[in-house]
């Protein structure tokens, strides 16, 4: 195409509408009226990307090992013996070797959570049905999941399922700031709304003005209605610094997030909820702070000699 003045004005013009409709996906939420277009691409585009991911992964099939599970994995001794079955399938290199740890803490969550899992590998960073803080998974309406579904790894919260086609789907990051979950404290039940910031902390709103918040005290989701769009009991994260209260009716402290969202690779979406909520259940356990060192102290007595005056006098 020649640079010429209707050029120009048609590229400024589909600027603007790009721009448009961007605002108008990001205001209207879940209600967006280009949601079906979203959809539309993820079942165009999806299949695309399960493909070429599953052409450079050598471990992808091992995956559908835990995907293809169920309900079963609502009990842990199941949930062992499938981790067994993937490490030999995984392989013995190094990459593998740290896949399979990752695998092994996330169905131990799943485990201590009485979550059923289905077990998803990311295959796309960034969506590009959107501009959000998102990654696609390959898996998708063909593996059982739908819209509004907790996702998780060994760490804790991933977020939540978007946008599902046939063989994949988006998942919303709980560090994108259109991102909100309910959460509550570890031991004294104190709730609030954690609201992603990007590669910030999460900001988390108490709804308790006094509540007595301190670094290091954790949080876990609070659940929802029917169990979605969140389960509860999933860590979230650890709080890193609390803001005076102010004397208002809520208080904000700032969340470091259990989940590296730059690391993300294998993940599982929740299918089947807990009978009961876990509480704190899910949470490892704090390391104990270490133990002192005693220090020993050596005090040399000079030994008398026959006569009963020490030996150095002797000599003289």
């Amino acid at each position: 195409m020649r640079d010429t003045r209707e050029s120009r004005l048609l590229l400024v013009l589909l600027v603007a509408i790009a721009f448009a409709l961007i605002t108008v996906d990001i205001r209207a939420g879940e209600e967006s009226p280009v949601d079906g277009a979203r959809q539309a691409a993820a079942a165009v585009f999806g299949p695309v990307e399960k493909g070429v991911a599953t052409a450079v992964d050598p471990v992808a099939n091992a995956i559908g090992a835990v995907r293809d599970s169920g309900e079963r994995h609502n009990r842990i001794s199941v949930l062992e013996r499938e981790n067994a079955a993937l490490k030999a399938k995984l392989g013995s290199d190094d990459r593998n070797r740290s896949r399979i740890l990752e695998l092994d803490g996330m169905l131990k969550r799943a485990g201590a959570g009485q979550y059923g899992i289905k077990g998803a590998e990311v295959i796309a960073i960034g969506a590009a049905q959107g501009f959000s803080w998102t990654v696609t998974i390959d898996a998708g309406t063909k593996d059982g999941i739908q819209r509004d579904m907790t996702v998780l790894n060994g760490d804790g919260l991933v977020g939540r399922v978007t946008t599902v086609g046939p063989d994949t789907a988006t998942v919303l990051l709980a560090s994108d700031p259109d991102f909100t979950v309910g959460t509550r404290l570890e031991k004294t039940g104190e709730l609030g709304f954690a609201t992603g910031q990007g590669d910030r902390p999460l900001s988390v709103q108490m709804l308790n003005g006094k509540a007595k918040v301190s670094p290091g005290d954790r949080l876990v989701t609070f659940g929802s209605s029917a169990n979605k769009p969140f389960v509860p009991g999933v860590p979230l994260g650890e709080v890193v610094r609390v803001d005076p209260s102010g004397g208002g009716l809520t208080r904000t402290v700032h969340v470091r997030p259990f989940v590296g969202f730059s690391r993300l690779d294998i993940v599982g979406v929740v299918v089947v909820p807990p009978r009961e909520d876990p509480r704190d259940a899910v949470l490892p356990p704090k390391p104990e702070p270490p133990k002192p060192i005693p220090t020993v102290t050596v005090t040399v007595t000079p030994s008398p000699s026959v006569s009963g005056r020490p030996a150095d006098e002797e000599e003289r």
